[in-house]
């Protein structure tokens, strides 16, 4: 093990050099050196190269040295070990059941890789490095979490232009890049917000095998103060919840504090679920427009139980209890798709989105959403929104 002050140290040589020097063509290869030159005896770590996402595949983009010859040249971006990267971020393939492309006939423990995906607002790239013996785990991992939290930053901060532009990137950072893969479960979500930055949200909480959380918020007013307090809520949320949490709890403290913030004369609303596999939902309503469920030629609205986020400093909320039967469709939405007018002032309105939805159970979740935000933009005569529009849709098949 690394004594803790010479890791720290080490650490802050590497995020320095990632933030200072100067990026360009070589800027990514330097940085893969870099970290052997300063852990490679540490952390028995070595050997880096990287791949580049090209469309649908990664490409290796270093030079490799002669026994290195079995790294894959490319790799399909939907091959098992790239997903449990991509959604993981940083991962050590010392499972035989799972390997790096390339790696799959290397049993020795002499060369376990490790692999990091960073990304930038316009492409993402694959650092891996070949792990020698006697490394640990907790050491690998943190040091190479770090590198990729502070290389994607650098390299987001180069593509952007003005911190308005990096505030769209963090909202968009905000969101979930993908729905959880739960069996027997249909899940997608889509949010546009009305000006560069908005106030709606929604996210998955994934706590074991046989629950998972959902919510969907919209904070009052749109642009930048609503993305704000739209920000502050989603953080509140993913650091407050947890298995075992009471969620009325939960959802207080965190109405507590949205109330003391800065943006206390704001409010959000939210809407928020744990759902078990089993077809059992629990669920807070704070004030949210109330979603729906299609079960059968039966709609059944899922009711405030509690009002808004930020308007008391303390509330009272209550929990409530439904059913997702096997084909039923949970419809949730802020009211941006509703409240969407057209020319003549007239709204979009609930009965049409009942209407439309109940036209297209039999599509998918994403299939159904876009064919909603189509129809909405075809309704408000194509022109821009004029409130931030989000849609989640649970299907259980």
């Amino acid at each position: 093990m690394i004594e803790p002050k010479v890791f720290y140290r080490k650490l802050d040589i590497i995020q320095n050099k990632i933030g200072k020097n100067k990026s360009g063509k070589d800027f990514l290869f330097d940085i893969a050196q870099e970290l052997e030159v300063v852990f490679g005896n540490d952390l028995h770590i070595g050997k880096g190269i990287i791949y580049e996402q090209v469309e649908d595949e990664y490409i290796l983009i270093s030079e490799v040295e002669e026994d290195y010859t079995y790294a894959s040249e490319s790799i399909d971006v939907t091959n098992k070990a790239i997903e449990v990267l991509s959604k993981n971020k940083v991962y050590i393939f010392n499972n035989t059941k799972l390997m790096f492309p390339g790696w799959e006939n290397l049993t020795s423990d002499y060369k376990i890789p490790a692999a990091i995906r960073v990304s930038s607002i316009e492409n993402s790239w694959i650092f891996l490095f070949e792990l020698k013996e006697g490394w640990e785990r907790e050491e690998i991992e943190f040091c190479l979490n770090a590198v990729r939290t502070a290389l994607k930053f650098r390299l987001i901060s180069d593509s952007v232009q003005n911190e308005m532009e990096q505030a769209v990137h963090i909202q968009k950072s905000l969101l979930p890049e993908n729905a959880p893969d739960k069996g027997g479960y249909d899940i997608a979500g889509r949010s546009i917000p009305a000006e560069l930055v908005g106030g709606d949200i929604y996210d998955y909480f994934e706590f074991d095998d046989s629950s998972f959380g959902f919510c969907i918020g919209d904070a009052s007013g749109h642009g930048l103060p609503a993305a704000l307090l739209a920000r502050d809520a989603i953080t509140g949320l993913r650091m407050g919840l947890e298995k075992q949490m009471k969620m009325v709890y939960t959802l207080k403290k965190l109405n507590h504090v949205i109330y003391k913030s800065v943006f206390s004369t704001r409010f959000i609303s939210l809407f928020y679920g744990e759902l078990e596999d089993d077809g059992n939902l629990f669920f807070v309503n704070a004030g949210h427009p109330a979603p729906l469920l299609f079960k059968n030629d039966e709609i059944k609205e899922l009711e405030s139980t509690g009002i808004v986020f930020g308007a008391l400093p303390e509330i009272e909320l209550r929990r409530s209890f439904v059913r997702i039967e096997k084909g039923s469709l949970l419809l949730l939405f802020s009211d941006g798709i509703f409240e969407r007018a057209n020319s003549s002032g007239i709204q979009y309105g609930l009965d049409r989105l009942q209407r439309i939805v109940k036209k297209n159970l039999s599509k998918s979740s994403k299939e159904i959403i876009n064919i909603i935000f189509d129809d909405v933009k075809i309704f408000g005569n194509n022109k821009s929104l004029e409130d931030d529009a989000t849609i989640v849709i649970l299907k259980r098949l």
